[in-house]
């Protein structure tokens, strides 16, 4: 993975006039980033420089020792690709889509903002924590990025044109997402989170960024899906000949997720600080945050910090939790199984009383405190669904005519499948390992008839003989 190139001259670098007012900052992905006046007067606020205090990652550093990049430098990166694929449409189609400069700044602020509102240690805290806390919980950061840019615009008095702020850019995947007339340049929002078929420039950086970090290969070229878009029909399309680039990227992502952010020993970390979350919630309330922007932006990652710190009683069950983290005393693994595809559609959530019921008579008797169960969902964006059959293709660049492609006529060799469903079981005690993992066996053989786990509980585990930093 090189620094960002594209072929032919790089369109959405500033003219030579313009650098004496634009910032630049070197990104080790992209390469030179510049940074306009107008963005910067977004970026020059405590509420936008927090996000140099959310790792992009979470808690993944702990098992991925350079997984230390913040969300700070991906925003800025998805700031710089929105710029590149705006240039890119207007270079090549510019009369006939009618691109001005408020929607190249319009797309390059979508990209720049559409994080703003994320919570501390990834989705963590949306995911794991909130419905923990909050019954019925529905917030999401895309609603909060809505609510901080308000604040930041009327906090730093920052002049800008409603028409030059369309927020709904970035919430464009969720299912909030306000309806848009057809009379507006609908492609647009198909730039930075793209809620038809999910190819957008957020996951460009991501992909590339994450896997670098990680020390992982990524031989998914972006480049090549900028280059060969076209839009058709107010619609973003792709060459018919980049059909597995395509692919490609949703099958990185989905490794990604396999490796990375669903690693099973960043699981077990994340199920611990999400019970120290929870448990320290009664006395430092960091869910009562999540309404107002001006009191959310003060929540970062340092919060573990604030729990390890703060000497209070009512803290004790947290602190002990999060110094296990820190002594790698971690919530042990047992076993996992993948959902057998026929019994996808049906699925019911697993819980630990699940395994409880599941355990046999005699010797220890588990309780609910003693069992995490996770529930591991990997897919290409769309579910069951394959996201390629969302996706529009064309010919060639003088062709007017868009298509779908059906991935038996690329080839045989594509999934029939698109999701996977993974159960894992963790016991957060070492010595009830040989326990959790019978009960767990039970558990398979009383729902699907046999041991859908791929092979037992290694005898190390069993034993309590294991090695905390092994991956």
């Amino acid at each position: 993975m090189g620094a960002f190139r594209t072929s032919g001259s790089n369109t959405s670098s500033p003219s030579v006039e313009d650098r004496r007012l634009w910032k630049h900052v070197h990104d080790n992905v992209h390469g030179n980033i510049y940074l306009d006046p107008l963005s910067l007067k977004f970026i020059d606020t405590e509420q936008f420089q927090r996000l140099r205090d959310l790792k992009q990652l979470g808690l993944s550093h702990m098992v991925y020792p350079g997984a230390v990049h913040s969300r700070f430098e991906h925003s800025v990166g998805v700031y710089w690709l929105a710029g590149n694929a705006i240039e890119k449409l207007k270079a090549n189609q510019g009369l006939e889509l009618d691109i001005d400069h408020a929607d190249i700044q319009t797309v390059k602020l979508a990209g720049l903002l559409h994080d703003v509102g994320h919570g501390p240690f990834s989705h963590l805290f949306e995911r794991e924590f909130l419905p923990r806390v909050i019954h019925g919980s529905t917030w999401n950061h895309e609603e909060m990025s809505l609510k901080m840019i308000d604040y930041m615009v009327d906090e730093h008095n920052i002049d800008i044109d409603s028409g030059r702020l369309k927020k709904e850019m970035i919430i464009a995947s969720s299912e909030n997402a306000p309806m848009k007339t057809s009379k507006e340049k609908l492609f647009l929002y198909d730039i930075v989170a793209n809620g038809r078929n999910g190819i957008d420039v957020d996951k460009f950086d991501y992909i590339v960024r994450d896997s670098r970090a990680c020390g992982l290969g990524c031989n998914f070229q972006f480049e090549r899906l900028l280059d060969t878009m076209q839009v058709i029909d107010n619609e973003i399309c792709y060459r018919a000949k980049e059909y597995l680039t395509v692919h490609k990227l949703f099958y990185t992502r989905a490794d990604l997720h396999r490796t990375v952010y669903t690693h099973a020993k960043v699981k077990a970390i994340e199920l611990m600080f999400a019970d120290a979350l929870v448990k320290a919630d009664n006395y430092l309330h960091f869910s009562s945050y999540i309404h107002d922007p001006s009191l959310y932006w003060k929540l970062d990652d340092s919060i573990i910090k604030t729990i390890e710190t703060v000497d209070a009683d009512e803290l004790k069950e947290s602190r002990d939790l999060i110094k296990r983290i820190r002594r790698r005393d971690l919530y042990q693994f047992c076993n996992e199984f993948t959902v057998p595809k026929d019994k996808l559609e049906h699925f019911k959530h697993v819980t630990a009383q699940d395994i409880i019921c599941s355990q046999k008579s005699g010797g220890v008797n588990l309780r609910e405190e003693d069992i995490a169960v996770s529930i591991v969902k990997i897919d290409l964006t769309k579910g069951r669904n394959n996201p390629l059959e969302s996706i529009n293709f064309f010919e060639d660049y003088d062709s007017k005519e868009k298509f779908s492609i059906s991935k038996d006529q690329i080839s045989h060799l594509l999934p029939e499948y698109n999701q996977d469903l993974i159960v894992r079981v963790y016991s957060k005690k070492p010595e009830l390992v040989e326990v959790v993992s019978q009960a767990f066996e039970n558990f398979q053989i009383k729902t699907y008839g046999m041991k859908a786990q791929v092979h037992g509980t290694p005898e190390r585990k069993r034993r309590r003989i294991f090695s905390c930093y092994s991956n």
